[in-house]
């Protein structure tokens, strides 16, 4: 093997490594916040402080309008409510002519309810904590509402790299896998515990899906 490919392959696979490895920690941190609940309900919390604002620039259009663009034509509303980050969902309520709309960010959610004949709205801020901030994060974008998913810049940044460290890890493991084939003395070893995780990995597979 030529050298020049070993030594750019093993630099990559290094400094590729030090950048990523904040993103895989958090990813790898999070999962323990996602999988394992808390053992038993949280006291319950004081009420979250709510706000009211009157003329509010919306009207009974936004009924009409197809997801993505309320969401386009609540942007500029929300930012005048104080209430940036990520919508949610938009839940109607015709009868009423109402929108209620949460706001994510990292560790608060933001509950937007907007009277479209008044012209007011009911601005509610509830602190969700460190732990939700970390779920958050590892679920978002994900495949549900993909219609709205990524309509704050912070979240479309957070997307990008989500998907840069999916593929930084995808490079990682590829190259090691090359770095490891070309040490002869590592061979047997590696290769004895490749094949013990490729049939521990289809072992699981195959008792979760049969």
């Amino acid at each position: 093997m030529p050298k020049p490919v070993y030594t750019t392959t093993r630099n990559l696979q290094l400094y590729a490594g030090l950048f990523l490895s904040p993103f895989v920690l958090l990813f790898a941190v999070s999962v323990f916040y996602l999988v394992h609940a808390p053992p038993s309900a949280p006291a319950p919390a004081p009420a979250p402080p709510t706000r009211a604002a009157a003329g509010v620039p919306v009207s009974l259009a936004l009924e009409t309008l197809s997801p993505p663009d309320q969401v386009a034509a609540l942007r500029p509303v929300l930012a005048t409510l104080g209430a940036p980050g990520e919508i949610n969902f938009i839940r109607r309520l015709p009868k009423e002519h109402r929108l209620i709309v949460p706001v994510l960010l990292p560790g608060s959610e933001t509950t937007v309810d907007l009277d479209l004949v008044a012209r007011t709205a009911t601005i509610t801020l509830r602190p969700t904590g460190f732990a939700d901030a970390l779920v958050h994060l590892h679920k978002m974008p994900g495949p549900h509402n993909v219609a709205l998913r990524g309509n704050s810049p912070y979240m479309r940044l957070w997307r990008y790299l989500a998907d840069a460290t999916s593929y930084g890890v995808l490079f990682l493991s590829l190259s090691g896998l090359y770095l490891w084939a070309v040490l002869r003395a590592e061979r047997r070893l590696g290769l004895a515990l490749l094949a013990a995780g490729a049939l521990t990995c289809c072992g699981l597979l195959y008792a979760l899906t049969v």
